[in-house]
């Protein structure tokens, strides 16, 4: 089945050069089924570049997926298009009445200030809590995974001395969970942060099991209130070339850029990529959707609590 996306988002074109089937709003209503509800906060500064990667991923699973874009009203973006912000995008406020099987909040850059310090932290945390009882199962991605783990379990953050940028191996923790019904031993993920989370903060509190974490990295995922709360401290959205436009982006504005680790073929920028994470990260939002969304809510999606 085909994922359904509202009609003109530029993701639409991007991924149908892919082979990947999309459909828009009015052959949609076409069809008698009951479509997951997704929703997307997204926070990060590229938001088309976000919303293709996330829609990349989910569009690996045969279900309906019906797509919705929220942004928050406190915060106006500087490099999206205002006239793509009101054509695919609604505010919280709008939406806060209705409810969704899925939701995905993007991490945003604004990870070295101090959460209260964050100007929109009162609408955001009003989401964080709205979310519990709206959406059946949240994907929260880095700085949001940081945040939404301190909103809601008091866990803090601490600064890096050296920012955490390449791909890390990663290793299961709890391999049996239906999030990693097919992975192998061990998997990989780009990280591109200044902050960390400490296991030992993870693992004293009863509410949170850690599920995944790295030697080099660190926690990598944790999960609460039995899937319905993921959080994640990388980036599996990422495409190929992600860290490779932050990494040439930084190089000419700072002194202190070190090549991302693990990602270039015998590091050499000029080799490109040696993309490793991809696979994982289809099978992870595919597991996600079909285990966590579709076979743990309701059909009636009002009854969502």
């Amino acid at each position: 089945m085909p994922l359904r996306l509202p009609d003109r988002l530029p993701a639409i074109d991007l991924l149908k050069q892919e082979n990947i089937f999309v459909m828009g709003d009015k052959r949609a209503h076409e069809q008698d089924i009951r479509p997951l509800r997704i929703v997307i906060l997204n926070l990060m500064p590229l938001k088309i570049t976000t919303e293709t990667d996330l829609i990349r991923l989910l569009s690996n699973t045969p279900l309906q997926l019906d797509i919705n874009f929220m942004k928050l009203k406190s915060h106006t973006p500087k490099n999206t298009p205002i006239e793509h912000m009101m054509m695919f995008y609604r505010d919280f406020e709008s939406m806060r009445n209705e409810k969704f099987d899925g939701m995905i909040i993007t991490g945003a850059p604004v990870e070295q200030l101090e959460f209260e310090d964050v100007f929109y932290w009162d609408e955001i945390t009003q989401i964080f809590e709205w979310a519990r009882t709206h959406v059946t199962s949240t994907l929260y991605i880095c700085w949001a995974a940081q945040a939404g783990l301190y909103y809601h379990y008091g866990v803090p953050k601490y600064s890096l001395d050296k920012k955490m940028f390449g791909i890390f191996p990663q290793r299961m923790l709890e391999p049996l969970l239906p999030i990693f019904r097919g992975f192998d031993d061990e998997f990989q993920m780009p990280h591109s942060r200044h902050t960390e989370l400490h296991r030992e903060d993870i693992i004293s509190n009863p509410e949170l099991t850690l599920i995944a974490e790295s030697e080099d990295s660190g926690v990598s995922i944790v999960m609460a209130r039995n899937g319905r709360e993921f959080f994640i401290t990388g980036h599996l959205e990422y495409s190929p070339d992600t860290l490779d436009k932050e990494y040439r982006r930084d190089k000419d504005i700072r002194d202190d850029v070190d090549l991302p680790r693990n990602y270039y073929l015998n590091d050499d920028p000029q080799q490109g990529p040696h993309v490793t994470w991809r696979a994982h990260a289809n099978l992870f939002y595919s597991n996600w959707i079909n285990y966590y969304v579709y076979q743990e809510t309701p059909y009636n999606i009002e009854e969502i609590k």
